[in-house]
């Protein structure tokens, strides 16, 4: 087998800079085998479910073209490894940042996550994230495969806020995972979206992949297809303001971005969220003033409405269920608290 020196060295996919971390030609006589199982016997830094998690992500290319974990590999075929971040050093730095923590035991730490603080260290993101702040407040986090993301057990986006748990022992990384992989968590969110519904609850179905037009972004795709992860979202409508509705939504399975994915895909996006179209006026009046109330909320809020709202498991100690609920942070708050003073002017109004 011939193997490449690896280099960090910047390349572009579909018109974004990613970082090249392996590249190696399979050997003329190599056996058929499945990419993530190869690739693990050749990296000892790299485990299978690693391997299918970049996969997943899009970050594991077959002469040029991306692939899935189950790939059959065959000779002279070109892989690399490829992600949005060069390779860098892996030492977490412990920071005193301020974190709210709603629960702690000697088995994990419940933390309300403030609105765009990022979970785990990242390409442009290498300090000030969540687990920078809790390696200086907690002193011992479980150990994992990745250096930089201890005690890990499932994220939120930057500019989500709410309820996320990490582990501080390997017995309560390995069973909190679990749980999350088997979907018997419970995950409640809220999110404001554009528009009305006609019902007053749904499921929303189809997988959830890379775009294949922008790596930046996760696209819905038909279920049976091949490409993308089976995703499952429940709704039920909170409060309805005619042209923005509050709902609380139920995780079925933990993709990611899916909830923002999905609400674009049935044409309700998150409101004020720029990266999937809710940045803009999608339903209302042409009045200029209602314009302008739009974007002054977008200033109160000037982030995607999505709060991880509660979550629910069972304890690893003793497997009892537990269940940690937060309040909406201001920003959100303030913005239902303006539509709802909108909403009652304008039917006044159409009343009269």
């Amino acid at each position: 087998m011939e193997e490449k020196e690896e280099v960090e060295k910047p390349i572009h996919i579909d018109g974004e800079i990613a970082y090249e971390h392996h590249n190696q030609i399979v050997d003329d006589n190599q056996v058929t085998m499945r990419i993530d199982k190869f690739i693990a016997n050749q990296l000892a830094n790299m485990t299978r479910n690693k391997i299918q998690k970049l996969a997943d992500q899009g970050f594991v290319f077959v002469n040029d073209v991306p692939v899935k974990s189950s790939y059959k590999i065959k000779p002279k075929d070109v892989i690399r490894i490829v992600k949005d971040f060069p390779k860098r050093d892996n030492t977490l730095v412990a920071q005193d940042i301020p974190v709210a923590i709603v629960y702690e035991d000697d088995h994990l730490v419940i933390v309300n996550k403030e609105p765009g603080m990022v979970v785990h260290p990242s390409y442009g993101h290498f300090t000030g994230t969540l687990l920078n702040a809790l390696k200086f407040h907690i002193d011992k986090l479980a150990e994992s495969e990745d250096d930089t993301r201890p005690g890990l057990v499932h994220r939120i986006d930057k500019n989500t806020s709410g309820i996320i748990v990490v582990a501080k022992t390997a017995h309560s990384l390995v069973h909190l995972q679990k749980q999350f992989y088997d979907r018997i968590t419970s995950r409640r969110y809220r999110a404001l979206v554009w528009g009305d519904f006609d019902e007053d609850e749904g499921t929303i179905t189809g997988n959830i992949g890379r775009s294949l037009r922008n790596r930046k972004v996760m696209d819905v795709f038909p279920e049976g297809e091949e490409y993308g992860r089976h995703a499952v979202t429940h709704y039920t409508v909170l409060e309805r303001f005619g042209y923005v509705t509050l709902v609380e939504c139920r995780l079925e399975t933990g993709r990611t971005h899916q909830i923002r994915a999905h609400f674009k895909h049935i044409g309700h996006p998150l409101f004020n969220d720029e990266v999937y179209g809710g940045d803009k006026v999608l339903r209302g009046t042409t009045f200029s003033k209602y314009k302008q109330f739009v974007q002054n909320c977008f200033k109160i809020m000037p982030r995607h409405a999505l709060h991880a709202k509660s979550l629910g498991f069972h304890h690893p100690k003793n497997e009892e269920w537990v269940q940690f609920d937060s309040e909406l942070p201001k920003d959100f708050s303030d913005v239902l608290d303006r539509w709802r003073n909108y909403t009652v002017q304008r039917l006044q109004k159409e009343g009269e």
